[in-house]
C-alpha cells in the first residue's frame, strides 16, 4: 500500500529548498532574538523579490554578515558596506545593507537596555502564535501594521507591514499554514 503524499501549502511548490523551508522552519515559533533578528533582516532583503531568492543565498548571507550576530554587524563600516557591494552571493542593495546594519545597532541599543529582542517581538501577541483562518493569507495585516509602526519608530528599514507580516509567518507568530496543510496542526 502507497502512501498518499503529505499535502502542503501550495506556495511551496516542488522546490526541494522551498519544500524542506517549509516542512521544516516557515511558522515554527521561534523565541530566539538573534534568530527574529536575523529572519526580520532577510524579509527586508526580500523586498521585490521572491522569497526562494533569499533562501538560495542564505549561506552566503549568513557568512558576509557574520552569522547575523548584531554585536558584529553593528561594528560595520564602510569598508564592509563596499565588500558586502561587491559579494555576488547576497543580494547587493546598499539601502538594504545599510539598512541591516542600523538594525544591529538598534537590537544592540534594546539589549543594552534591558530589552529582549524575542520579548519584544512575541509582546504583540502576549507570547502565543496566532492562527490564521487556513483559507487565505493577507498581505498584512492591523497587527503587522502595528509592528511595523513600532518597528520604524525605533529607526528600523525595510519593515513595513507586508515584510513584517512576511516574517511573522516565517517565524511562527501567526500560523498561516492551510487548512490542508501537514503543518498546520503540527507547529
Amino acid at each position: 500500500m502507497t502512501k498518499a503524499p503529505l499535502r502542503r501549502c501550495r506556495w511551496c511548490g516542488d522546490d526541494p529548498l522551498y519544500v524542506a523551508y517549509h516542512d521544516e522552519e516557515w511558522g515554527v515559533p521561534c523565541y530566539e532574538s538573534r534568530v527574529l533578528w536575523e529572519m526580520l533582516m532577510l524579509e527586508g532583503f526580500q523586498a521585490g523579490l521572491a522569497w526562494i531568492t533569499v533562501l538560495r543565498k542564505r549561506e552566503s548571507f549568513r557568512k558576509a554578515f557574520k552569522g547575523f550576530e548584531p554585536a558584529k554587524v553593528a561594528r560595520f563600516g564602510e569598508k564592509d558596506i563596499e565588500r558586502l557591494m561587491a559579494d555576488p552571493g547576497i543580494i547587493r542593495a546598499r539601502a538594504k545593507i545599510e539598512a541591516t546594519i542600523t538594525g544591529a545597532k538598534i537590537y544592540c541599543a534594546m539589549e543594552k537596555s534591558g530589552e529582549d529582542f524575542a520579548a519584544y517581538c512575541w509582546s504583540f501577541t502576549g507570547g502565543k502564535p496566532l492562527k490564521g483562518d487556513g483559507k487565505s493569507v493577507p498581505a498584512f495585516t492591523p497587527l503587522s501594521e502595528q509592528i511595523s509602526k513600532d518597528l520604524k519608530k525605533r529607526g528600523f528599514k525595510f519593515v513595513g507591514p507586508t515584510i513584517v507580516y512576511a516574517w511573522m509567518q516565517a517565524v511562527g507568530i501567526v500560523n498561516d499554514h492551510s487548512a490542508d496543510c501537514f503543518r498546520r496542526r503540527q507547529v
